[in-house]
């Protein structure tokens, strides 16, 4: 009887705990950052989750990289009979503890952040683009940083300048750095490129002072000649003046990028002239004996630029290629006094023509009649040839040969100062103004001939 009973016991009780077992459910215990949060069932519903938040994330900033913020996640797993996590519950309380932010590149220059950008290819492009921009175009060719090897001999075999890029780099530091930012802190390439390469405006003007010169005021603001010329093309030749206003406005880009040029080219060499005096030939004629021919030599220069514009110029060296010949200059030194110019001045001053050269009164008035100042003047260099009083109506009269087929004649005077032989300059006096001979007012009767031609004199004076 006592062991019928214990067996009913150990049936029952083993019955007991197969139900139990049979009732027993895992879940798991969900911390995040090591703070209880809830229960789920599977740890795979949170993983889920997760998965889901990611996409949603990038869905909605599909051109940055985003990153989930989910702490550090952890689990417990428990048993429990009949065991009913809320699930939805723990899933929902930790969906509001994710949160979400891009990962970008600070663009740092002089340590100053000028922009956040998407990654590090998008500022590495950045920075490449900006100095592309300034680079020659050789460099672009190279991508603006190789340079193209050329032998010395080889080099600008033609008139055309073959330029070589020495370097381009940016002068500022320029440093990177990775950083967690909210989307709306990104700035596309193309609005980053704009800025440091136009960066602000400061408007600028500067008044000429004494002793200023283009090179001077370029110096004095540490900017390029170049940006004085650009911004005042009123200027010619170099010529400004004390009061003059300069426009100095000049951009202020966030990045100098200077650039390091090698430039050879071939360069004309200009012929002297090479004078051989002749004492046979009168002074002031010139022959030309042989004519000279340029020469050519081939240059090096060393051409640094910020921002494009020239900011020094070295010689680095020259080679000759061939020289010039000299032209050479026969002169002639031979002077004869007495001899003219050919250049005529008025033989009075303050002269007043009162009579012109022409047809008058039925015949032919061979030259002028003037009235001023009452000393008469040689026109030019000559030797008098008559001087006293000449028949025909002249009166008074002085002749002057120029010794160059111009003879000047000067009548009416009411006395005659020059001699016959004398030998007279521009200028010189010959006669007092009168009104002897067939005249009809005291003035000067001037004529000019050219080879025995009488000539208007209006043309030569």
């Amino acid at each position: 009887m006592a062991s019928g009973a214990i067996a009913i016991l150990l049936i029952a009780g083993f019955g007991g705990n197969e139900f139990v077992k049979a009732n027993t459910t895992d879940y798991y215990n969900v911390y995040k950052d090591g703070q209880l949060i809830g229960a789920v069932a599977t740890e795979t519903q949170v993983k889920e989750l997760v998965a889901k938040k990611e996409q949603e994330v990038k869905a909605a900033n599909p051109d940055l990289n985003m990153v989930l913020s989910t702490g550090t996640l952890t689990y417990e797993k428990k048993s429990e009979f009949k065991a009913d996590p809320d699930t939805e519950d723990t899933l929902q309380k930790l969906q509001g503890l994710f949160t979400s932010h891009a990962t970008g590149v600070e663009l740092k220059v002089e340590g100053k952040t000028i922009a956040i950008v998407k990654d590090q290819a998008a500022a590495d492009k950045i920075l490449a683009s900006v100095k592309a921009r300034y680079a020659p175009e050789t460099a672009a060719k190279n991508k603006a940083t190789e340079v193209t090897a050329l032998a010395y001999a080889e080099e600008a075999t033609t008139d055309k300048p073959v330029t070589e890029v020495k370097s381009v780099e940016i002068v500022e530091n320029v440093t990177t750095a990775a950083a967690n930012v909210d989307p709306d802190q990104i700035v596309d390439a193309g609005t980053v490129y704009a800025q440091m390469v136009q960066g602000s405006v400061k408007p600028t003007k500067y008044t000429v002072q004494d002793g200023d010169c283009i090179g001077c005021i370029a110096q004095k603001f540490e900017i390029s000649p170049q940006v004085i010329y650009e911004n005042n093309s009123w200027i010619q030749d170099d010529m400004i003046k004390v009061g003059d206003v300069l426009d100095l406005t000049v951009r202020q880009p966030e990045v100098t990028v200077e650039t390091v040029e090698r430039v050879t080219e071939i360069e004309s060499i200009e012929p002297t002239t090479v004078v051989q005096k002749n004492s046979n030939m009168m002074a002031g004629e010139s022959k030309v004996i042989r004519q000279g021919k340029s020469g050519s030599k081939k240059v090096v220069y060393q051409l640094t630029k910020q921002n494009g514009y020239l900011m020094s110029e070295e010689l680095l060296g020259e080679q000759l290629i061939e020289y010039s010949v000299p032209t050479i200059v026969m002169k002639g030194t031979k002077v004869i006094l007495g001899e003219g110019t050919g250049n005529f001045a008025w033989p009075v001053s303050g002269a007043k023509l009162t009579s012109s050269y022409g047809e008058r009164w039925g015949r032919m008035h061979k030259g002028i009649d003037m009235v001023g100042s009452s000393t008469i003047m040689a026109a030019d260099d000559g030797v008098v040839i008559f001087a006293g009083f000449k028949s025909g109506g002249l009166g008074y009269a002085v002749i002057v040969d120029h010794k160059n087929g111009y003879q000047t004649t000067y009548g009416h005077m009411s006395e005659v100062t020059a001699e016959k032989g004398q030998i007279v300059e521009k200028g010189d006096k010959l006669g007092v103004m009168g009104n002897t001979g067939h005249s009809t007012g005291t003035h000067l009767h001037f004529e000019i001939s050219k080879n025995g031609v009488v000539q208007n004199p209006i043309k030569y004076l």
